[in-house]
């Protein structure tokens, strides 16, 4: 299912990034799903297959979406936990592994150096004309440590034991950074994706002078190593971001994703921040499923005229695509942006 007979072209999307004004519409998109995935390619999900065979899949579907480029990771790189309860949601309390020093010292961390990268060296020669990748993080210092430790844990460490904190946090935050310091060698790369998520719908994680006493820091050596790469670098994050967008602003991050309603509708956000960072997506996940169709174009193209003569912005959902988005729903915003203007 092609959706356009436009080709990829990715100075589209790097021209939203440092604000400017692309020279056509341009569509943003974190990750969809699979089922949808599989209507784009044209093709059933290849279960069991190489990374290779997987990501030339991924591609299809998003060059078939109309996206100038397709999201992957670098390497299965992972942090590994004891199992959590996934069902619709995911406890922050559940399969912590590190509780202590001993169990610090202790704890199987992964090395960054030994891991299998050659997906984005072997898929180069599938990479439609024009098209690169946006490559994501293994997740972020922040939640990857919660996940290690248990939220209300980490909190009550940071009180109690803010030197195990820290420690945690640099051990983790230095082996992504050996991450992100290899993937960008890679010439198939043109984005660089920070996926951290900080913030509740009213407030952050951790307070604002714990996220930059902890965490920026490392969020600052991730975006330098994007800018000495020559490379835009963007954060996938939730939550309410009030006090602390002004120091992701700061960092050079150049464009911020995922926004919903109830925090700061994408056009208040918009208003706000233009001409300072890239406003990407927006359209909420909510307003999806309670829109029709019709609806939903009426809104789309109203955050395409919006930003028509200001740039910096490219239209997707507030956060990503999960399974339970019909997806008449969502084909109706690739289509409200592959058609604006036209």
């Amino acid at each position: 299912m092609r959706l356009h007979h436009r080709k990829p072209n990715i100075d589209n999307l790097y021209k939203v990034l440092h604000c400017q004004i692309p020279s056509r519409p341009t569509l943003f998109e974190y990750f969809m799903n699979d089922t949808l995935h599989a209507a784009l390619a044209g093709r059933p999900v290849p279960t069991g297959a190489d990374a290779v065979t997987r990501l030339k899949f991924d591609i299809d579907a998003f060059a078939a979406a109309g996206f100038d480029y397709a999201t992957t990771y670098g390497c299965a790189m992972a942090f590994k936990t004891n199992e959590h309860a996934r069902k619709g949601s995911m406890s922050l309390n559940e399969g912590f592994v590190i509780t202590d020093e001993a169990s610090f010292e202790a704890y199987d961390w992964p090395d960054p150096d030994a891991q299998d990268y050659s997906r984005l060296e072997k898929i180069r020669g599938f990479l439609p004309e024009g098209m690169k990748l946006l490559v994501r993080g293994p997740g972020g210092v922040l939640m990857n440590t919660i996940y290690l430790v248990g939220y209300e844990n980490l909190c009550i460490m940071l009180h109690e034991q803010p030197q195990l904190a820290r420690a945690i946090f640099d051990r983790m935050g230095s082996i992504i950074a050996r991450y992100y310091e290899t993937v960008v060698q890679y010439e198939t790369m043109g984005l660089m994706m920070i996926n951290d998520d900080w913030a509740f719908r009213t407030q952050t994680l951790l307070s604002p002078a714990h996220m930059r006493e902890y965490i920026f820091p490392w969020v600052q050596r991730y975006a330098d190593i994007g800018r000495r790469a020559g490379m835009p670098v963007l954060l996938h994050s939730c939550g309410y971001f009030a006090e602390i967008l002004e120091d992701v602003i700061a960092m050079g991050v150049h464009g911020k994703h995922s926004y919903e309603d109830a925090i700061l509708p994408v056009e208040e956000a918009y208003e706000q921040y233009c001409g300072r960072i890239a406003v990407l997506g927006g359209i909420d996940l909510d307003f999806i499923l309670r829109s029709t169709p019709e609806q939903l174009t009426v809104r789309c193209r109203a955050m395409l005229e919006r930003s028509s003569s200001r740039g910096g912005y490219a239209l997707g959902t507030g956060n990503s695509v999960p399974e339970y988005i019909p997806q008449d729903k969502y084909l109706a915003i690739l289509r409200a942006g592959l058609s604006y203007g036209l």
